[in-house]
């Protein structure tokens, strides 16, 4: 009787969902196992415990793109997810996937991206390689906050798509949307691109970056709902009834494109226009470089922790603790 609600929403997914669906009855399980709970799913339950976590709270103050920008209305690293999962799940329900895996996943893949944004991760990903280490990846920051930081104990399915969602600047291909560990997170990948190529490009507008989007956009829209809504409606179209999520070859090649056009004109662009940037580099660099060889809070050690420490930090939290290190206390405003 305990199980009655979870069971008769396994029962629907049974009925409802696409073959090709991940079921949450049917899921790989969580690293440590632990009790069903009686109402809901495992994956309506995994994206519970993300929306409450420490680590997406803090992305309201984490940057998209535009570091301190004049106004209320720049995207942050929390809005961005949230976008994010508003168009996965509009491609997940058409396509009759799991809508609370698809959310699960979109909620959490970002919540291992750095203050101040790219420019954040580049600095750290410098720091790291400067000291022999791999480099640093948002993506496997991100399975390490919910695996280890904060641990979720998420479901097998989360956890693989927060660690396969990114396509950095390479060119999205057909066989990113082939099953690599289910559709819904081959969803949020596509999804993710749409959402930030197509916000960081209303962005830019406002800003003053850019004053027209080019012609050869044109044929997705002349606003910004429209084009979202052109990328979307193609992935529900060539992806319905199938093993996979994919586009036109069309709308594919106009997607790259738009990628390679905001790389020119707008990431590269960026910091050249905006020097604060270089600035905001060089403060992710001292305060890793810092808490490598000075006293970290408790739980924190080596330089791991100094990496995780200096990865969570919101842009204000790095602005401050900076603002502490390096300046006089008698000399502070």
């Amino acid at each position: 009787m305990a199980d009655r609600i979870r069971k008769r929403t396994e029962q629907r997914e049974q009925e409802w969902l696409s073959p090709f669906a991940a079921r949450s009855a049917e899921s790989l399980g969580r690293p440590i196992p632990e009790p069903h709970d009686p109402v809901r799913t495992c994956f309506q339950r995994d994206r519970d415990r993300i929306l409450h976590s420490k680590a997406f709270r803090r992305l309201k103050h984490k940057t998209q793109v535009f570091i301190d920008p004049q106004g209320d209305h720049y995207r942050t690293r929390m809005t961005h997810s949230l976008e994010v999962a508003q168009i996965a799940r509009t491609i997940g329900r058409a396509l009759c996937l799991n809508e609370d895996l698809i959310e699960a996943i979109a909620l959490a893949h970002d919540v291992g991206h750095t203050p101040f944004g790219h420019a954040g991760e580049s600095a750290l990903d410098e720091s790291l390689r400067a000291l022999g280490h791999g480099g640093f990846r948002h993506y496997e920051q991100s399975l390490r906050v919910v695996d280890v930081i904060e641990p979720l104990n998420l479901s097998e399915e989360v956890r693989l798509g927060i660690g396969g969602h990114s396509k950095g600047e390479k060119d999205l291909s057909a066989e990113d949307g082939a099953i690599t560990s289910t559709l819904e997170a081959a969803v949020v990948r596509i999804s993710d691109r749409i959402a930030y190529m197509n916000h960081d490009v209303d962005d830019a507008l406002r800003s003053g970056m850019i004053s027209e989007v080019p012609d050869e956009l044109a044929g997705l829209g002349s606003r910004h709902g429209e084009r979202i809504e052109a990328m979307v409606m193609d992935v529900i179209q060539n992806s319905m009834d199938e093993p996979r999520i994919h586009m036109s070859e069309e709308m594919l090649g106009q997607l790259n494109w738009m990628k390679f056009w905001l790389f020119e004109e707008v990431y590269r662009r960026y910091p050249v226009l905006y020097p604060d940037i270089g600035k905001a580099q060089a403060m992710v660099k001292y305060l890793f470089d810092h808490f490598c060889t000075e006293g970290l809070p408790a739980g924190y050690s080596g330089v791991q922790g100094a990496l995780d420490y200096v990865a969570g930090m919101t842009d204000r939290f790095a602005m401050e603790t900076f603002r502490v290190l390096t300046i006089p206390s008698a000399f502070r405003l």
